[in-house]
């Protein structure tokens, strides 16, 4: 009883806004403007957003020319997230600072300016490309009178609309169970000390109180259920193990063709479609190379731009696939004009969940993008003779086969883990 009193308590506690999927923790209202309070299902109408990119001196490096690039290309994989979620980009601002405004995240006139904007473009929601600290947020909302969103909770968003596994869903209520946490101090003018409740609140304690430990008590639920979850996935693993077959992740940055890649070499049904974070599950397969060489072969979440840890550690039992990997299958948009960045990225990921060290095959897909003068297919190989690099197209499927070899020969080589990966620029 007292069990279903908590869930009750935790479901009246977070709803979904609009189209974003946002939970909303004790924010009955916002300066006085009542938060409606949507079914948990999406809206046929969008909501209309504001994207807010904000360029600090210690974020980019570099000439102006290539500092200017690197914030277009953030911002445009910004767009791509914030459509991601269904919403409406009505419109986007941008500003440069030495640094972040420590109350208001933008400065004072930049807040009046973005106020202004809302308040003619009757925008709903403002999504900021950075991570906010709690008291921005609250403050930016007061200031432009709308909702808002940071990066964090914008992918958090974007997963919880994508989680299709029970894991999966798990995995990111964690998530946003987390990074829900420290921002309880929002929209409570009821912060007087109550009785306790049977099951609820604690003696004397408040209602801001009774939400973080309520918060903690699931948090830590969560967590035991994922853990039995990651000792189902280490029962399987020990069995593929078992049959002696080495194990090939594909990782990479979100939508590079890891999924589609897996499919057709497969022949599995994974979705893939060409959109940010398409793939949340892990999927493994055995994919017979030739007569003598069979590997196990994973599809995994892809990765982008300052990941939150947060959404790193709740995930860590499908990481934990890629970190127990052979070898890691890179693969990389190369007609994405930030891929190096790009690169950079996922081997900061793989390096945080433990997995640096793990050999690498970096595979430049979409080769069937670039202008012709570029498109060209090869193998790299290191001074050993062992492939590092090769050039594919899983659309016209030029360098499959190719790449087919490639994993046969490590299949069946002595010493799999007997070097380290090998970073490099695309094949000339």
């Amino acid at each position: 009883m007292g069990g279903d009193r908590v869930k009750g308590r935790l479901k009246n506690l977070f709803h979904r806004s609009d189209s974003l999927c946002r939970i909303i923790a004790g924010k009955p209202e916002i300066r006085g403007k009542p938060v409606s309070k949507q079914p948990d299902k999406f809206l046929s109408k969008p909501e209309r957003i504001m994207l807010v990119g904000m360029m600090f001196d210690a974020d980019y490096t570099g000439a102006n020319e290539s500092r200017e690039r690197a914030f277009a290309a953030a911002m445009a994989e910004a767009e791509e997230l914030v459509r991601a979620t269904g919403g409406e980009l009505v419109c986007r601002q941008t500003a440069k600072r030495d640094r972040a405004h420590p109350a208001l995240f933008v400065g004072t006139g930049k807040a009046e300016e973005l106020a202004q904007a809302v308040s003619e473009q009757q925008i709903e929601l403002a999504v900021f490309n950075h991570e906010l600290t709690p008291t921005q947020e609250r403050n930016l909302e007061k200031a432009l009178q709308c909702r808002v969103l940071d990066r964090v909770g914008l992918i958090l968003a974007i997963f919880a609309q994508r989680a299709q596994s029970q894991e999966g869903r798990l995995q990111v209520e964690l998530a946003q169970l987390t990074h829900l946490s420290g921002r309880l101090v929002r929209g409570y003018g009821h912060l007087q000390s109550q009785k306790g409740g049977i099951g609820l609140k604690g003696p004397g304690e408040t209602q801001l109180e009774t939400d973080r430990r309520l918060i903690a008590q699931k948090i830590t639920a969560l967590k035991k259920r994922l853990e039995a979850t990651r000792r189902q996935r280490a029962t399987r693993r020990k069995a593929r193990e078992h049959g002696g077959l080495p194990t090939f992740a594909l990782v990479g940055y979100t939508n590079t063709g890891k999924s589609s890649l897996f499919n057709r070499l497969t022949k599995a049904d994974v979705l893939a479609k060409n959109q940010l974070f398409a793939t949340l599950d892990t999927t493994a397969r055995r994919l017979y190379l030739n007569p003598s060489a069979s590997i196990i072969l994973t599809d995994t979440v892809g990765f982008v731009r300052d990941l939150p840890h947060g959404l790193v550690a709740a995930f860590s039992a499908t990481l934990e696939e890629t970190a127990l990997a052979d070898v890691l299958l890179h693969v990389v948009d190369a007609a994405h004009p930030e891929h190096e960045r790009q690169i950079d990225d996922v081997n900061e990921v793989l390096r945080e969940i433990g997995a640096g060290d793990i050999p690498q095959i970096v595979l430049y897909n979409k080769t069937d993008l670039l202008p012709p003068e570029k498109r060209r297919f090869g193998v790299l190989r290191d001074v050993q003779g062992r492939a590092v690099a090769a050039n594919i197209s899983v659309k016209t499927g030029e360098g499959l086969d190719a790449l087919r070899e490639i994993l046969a020969e490590h299949a069946v080589s002595d010493g799999l883990n007997g070097y380290k990966p090998t970073f490099h620029k695309e094949i000339e």
